[in-house]
């Protein structure tokens, strides 16, 4: 399908599980199903003695492939290797994460027989180019500009980090949106007839591995203006299914009196029944989990039961809902004046979920009239399409006015956190603040950035420090600088510093120290190509191979076909001739099967060769005619 004048720019879900990819085109936001017709596309990336595999294709031989399968890459990107929730992630993950340079956590694969390790922004930016590709392919077009979703409750590197991501998939980011914010937009788009003057809408946002809350106020002109938001950016499906493996390992060394817990393929087996068994029950009340020769060559038949389900997650589900009253908190609102409570992701089929929602809300009805899975993708491509200019006046109209999720500060004597930006400011934003030098004749102030809501610097989480040198010498507290922070719109921020008692301008900018250096997505950049250019060769190579295939046997029929017709007319090929024919087709296909990754020129050698036997065949049966 092809587009006439301006390429659109697309929306982008990137999720932890799931990612989806809309664009606006016919007056409406199309959502683009992958080549697999398949609406959403697996969050995985694999790696295997061939090829790279990207979408359904790598979940589909994870459960076999495990160690070289990356998922989850959402819950790493912008984290240091030594954070405590990554040390934990890296005891369920069937691959491995190692340290790098600067303790940033890498992922260790074996591709084409060679280790290699790939940063998460990497692993990130191979979906996001999948996604790219398939709106490419949908529109007949190159795309080149996205909006990409976050969640609301990711940090500073962990935004940064995944316009690195977009920057090596070869995307420029026109917006990075908070994820529950999007969905709104999906939802005031559909709702905005029906608004009379605001509404206050709560988005539940629960999905395979983060979790957000927002409060928001929609009015008929199209302006959505977030008051609080709240969130957890490691609770999710995947932790219910972590959850269920860990019960299921539980119960076969009770039964069986074997661990299964370091056999990896084992536990990928496991991984997949438990989650396709927490589907199966948010519809019906208990289903049975079979899988043969799971470990020792036992077959594991266990029955499990939408109760127990509950009951092994109902901490994690608690944890949801006191977000949500948080959040109310926040914003000093009641429960009363929320008009609806918007479910959004895949997470949210659960029905203890809405049960709970539904309770704390004294039995409102909850909205699940936009798609969960959807909605977040929807509601980004709603957005591109107002950046860039196109759609009708209720999409133009619409204007944001989103918050920054965590207080962002600078660390003082004492081990006292400044705060420059509260929780919940509306964003765009910036905002000074003063700081005197603490020694006599002091002529460096060392300046810490911490985003967090402790009251101590330390147990804040620590963005970024540096260093304003070449302070002029005096006595304590009379050299001032001003440290200016200022969040744009995708919720970045960036810290500046000047120096201004001796009337010299001495100024810094820092960006994240988890985010890639400039050097860094060039090298990524290259190296995306190069994969790109290995994945196209491969499926040049796998096209090739399977039309000599099919032309071999296609040779293979003809020949029957053509002796058949020849012995009615008793003018057939001879027993020696069928004989060679049947030896040189035997052959070819004997090549085939001990060549499977056989160059373009050897196969299109492979293919001379049986259109000289179709010549030679088609010369004899001419002569004997």
């Amino acid at each position: 399908m092809s587009t006439r004048g301006k390429v659109p720019a697309i929306g982008i879900d990137l999720g932890t599980t799931y990612s989806c990819v809309a664009v606006w085109q016919h007056n409406r936001v199309e959502i683009i199903a992958n080549d697999q017709g398949n609406r959403i596309t697996p969050s995985y990336v694999a790696f295997n003695d061939t090829e790279r595999l990207v979408g359904d294709a790598a979940k589909n031989q994870a459960a076999f492939n495990p160690t070289n399968t990356v998922f989850d890459v959402k819950r790493l990107i912008g984290r240091k290797a030594s954070d405590k929730i990554v040390q934990e992630d890296m005891k369920l993950w069937p691959f491995k994460v190692v340290a790098g340079s600067g303790d940033k956590p890498k992922i260790v694969v074996t591709y084409k027989n060679e280790n290699k390790e790939f940063a998460a922004e990497e692993i990130s930016s191979m979906v996001l180019a999948k996604m790219k590709g398939i709106a490419e392919t949908f529109l007949g077009t190159s795309v080149e500009k996205a909006v990409i979703t976050v969640p609301a409750y990711f940090s500073d590197s962990q935004r940064q980090s995944t316009k690195d991501a977009a920057t090596v998939a070869g995307l420029e980011v026109l917006r990075m949106i908070h994820e529950p914010t999007a969905a709104a937009i999906a939802y005031a788009l559909d709702k905005r007839a029906g608004v009379d003057g605001k509404m206050n809408v709560l988005v539940f946002d629960l999905g395979g591995g983060t979790f957000d809350v927002s409060i928001l106020t929609i009015d008929n002109k199209g302006i959505i203006e977030v008051k609080a938001t709240g969130g957890d950016t490691h609770l999710g499906g995947e932790d219910f299914d972590n959850r269920m493996v860990s019960y299921f390992v539980r119960e076969f060394k009770r039964k069986h009196r074997a661990d299964i817990s370091n056999n990896l393929k084992a536990l990928g087996r496991l991984r997949v029944h438990c989650e396709r068994a927490k589907r199966i029950i948010s519809t019906t009340f208990q289903t049975n989990i079979d899988i043969d020769c799971l470990f020792n060559g036992i077959d594991f038949s266990a029955k499990f039961t939408r109760a127990k389900f509950e009951e092994i997650n109902m901490e994690l589900f608690k944890k949801c809902i006191d977000t949500v009253e948080s959040c109310l908190r926040d914003v000093s609102m009641s429960k009363d004046i929320i008009n609806e409570v918007i479910l959004v992701g895949g997470s949210t089929r659960i029905p203890k979920i809405q049960e709970l929602l539904q309770e704390l809300f004294d039995g409102k009805p909850l909205c699940q009239r936009i798609n969960p899975d959807e909605a977040v993708a929807y509601g980004a491509g709603v957005l591109a399409a107002n950046i860039s200019g196109v759609g009708g006046e209720d999409v133009q109209a619409l204007a944001l006015i989103d918050v920054t999720p965590l207080s962002l500060g600078v660390g003082c004597h004492n081990d006292v956190m400044a705060v420059l930006i509260p929780k919940n400011a509306p964003i765009p934003t910036k905002k000074e603040s003063t700081h005197y030098t603490i020694c006599d004749n002091q002529t460096s102030m060392d300046l810490w950035v911490y985003q967090g809501e402790r009251a101590k610097s330390s147990e804040n989480y620590l963005l970024s420090k540096f260093c304003l040198s070449g302070i002029p010498p005096a006595p304590r507290g009379v050299v001032k600088a001003i440290v200016c922070f200022e969040i744009d719109a995708n919720g970045i921020l960036h810290v500046s510093a000047r120096e201004i008692t001796s009337g010299r301008n001495n100024s810094i900018k820092i960006t994240n120290n988890g985010s890639l250096t400039k050097s860094e997505i060039e090298k990524m950049i290259k190296d995306a190509e190069r994969y790109k250019l290995e994945d196209e060769l491969h499926m040049k190579k796998v096209k090739g191979h399977q039309a000599l295939s099919d032309y071999i046997y296609k040779v293979r029929d003809k020949v029957k076909v053509y002796n058949f017709r020849m012995k009615l007319r008793r003018r057939g090929l001879s027993v020696k001739d069928l004989e060679d024919i049947d030896h040189q087709v035997e052959e070819a296909i004997k090549w085939l099967d001990e060549h499977p990754d056989a160059a373009i020129a050897d196969l299109k050698d492979k293919e001379a060769e049986l259109d000289d036997l179709c010549r030679l065949i088609n010369l004899k049966l001419s002569k004997r005619n």
